[in-house]
């Protein structure tokens, strides 16, 4: 057994953890983890087809290779939704995963379901990802260092900054530079084996830390929602009272993200 059919095993484990955390911890319905979700299964299917667990003709193996990489960065952009700072700026993402779309669908019309469509919306795709995870992950360590709190969402957001900057790597090696082709344009079998090795470790890698940061920040979303009913109850009880909105006041200062 070879080192890429052991971390082929390992990566496939380490994808199915998100996604048992987030149907176990009952986030599979919370704002934007359904993306997330959905993300981390499609990769995993294709692991499956790649690798040979589940049987499949490579024209089909080739057509899911295909939609998952164009279902990547919306599904990824919408989750990044989770860590916007105001409404007005989750607004201003769905516009952003929206244009990418309708960007999409003009390569795909233009060049067709290929891997040129997939080397042109890629490029753009990864860059406009890994700087909104930059941005996220600056605020939410400063959250979690300054402030200590919200510690597992800047794990999460770091665990995708790491992929995403890997991802990134893969693709300008791969795609731009073509470093698996030889002079004649020829597929080096090793060089492609040894980037599959590379992207099955930073799949496992990125996965058990964004498993952590889901885990962390479950209890987060747990004291949140007793926090959330308790204020109801207060507010219940102080409704006539000139004391009500010094406790709501408290109580909402609690669960708020921002800093100064």
């Amino acid at each position: 057994m070879t080192w890429n059919s052991v971390m082929g095993v390992v990566s496939s484990l380490a994808l199915f953890l998100p996604i048992f955390f987030i149907v176990f911890l009952r986030l599979g319905r919370y704002r934007s983890f359904p993306a997330l979700l959905i993300y981390y299964a499609s990769a995993l299917v294709y692991n499956f087809f790649t690798e040979g667990y589940v049987d499949a003709t490579a024209g089909f193996t080739r057509f899911w290779g295909v939609t998952n990489n164009l279902m990547d960065i919306p599904l990824m952009l919408y989750f990044l939704t989770y860590f916007s700072t105001s409404r007005a700026f989750t607004q201003r993402m769905k516009m952003l995963i929206l244009s990418f779309v309708v960007f999409e669908a003009i390569v795909v019309i233009v060049t067709g379901f290929t891997v040129n469509a997939i080397t042109i919306i890629l490029g753009p795709g990864l860059l406009i990802v890994f700087s909104i995870c930059l941005f996220f992950f600056i605020r939410q360590a400063k959250m979690a260092i300054i402030h200590r709190k919200a510690t597992g969402k800047a794990l999460i957001v770091s665990a995708v900054l790491f992929a995403y900057g890997c991802f990134s790597f893969i693709y300008l090696m791969y795609y731009v530079f073509k470093a698996h082709l030889d002079e004649y344009g020829k597929v080096k079998a090793q060089y492609r084996a040894d980037t599959f090795l590379v992207y099955f470790l930073v799949t496992t890698l990125s996965s058990i830390l964004m498993c952590t940061g889901i885990l962390i920040e479950r209890k987060r979303i747990q004291k949140l929602n007793e926090l959330k009913i308790t204020r109801k109850e207060l507010s219940s009880l102080y409704r006539e009272t000139k004391t009500a909105a010094p406790y709501r006041t408290a109580m909402l200062d609690f669960d708020k993200d921002h800093w100064n």
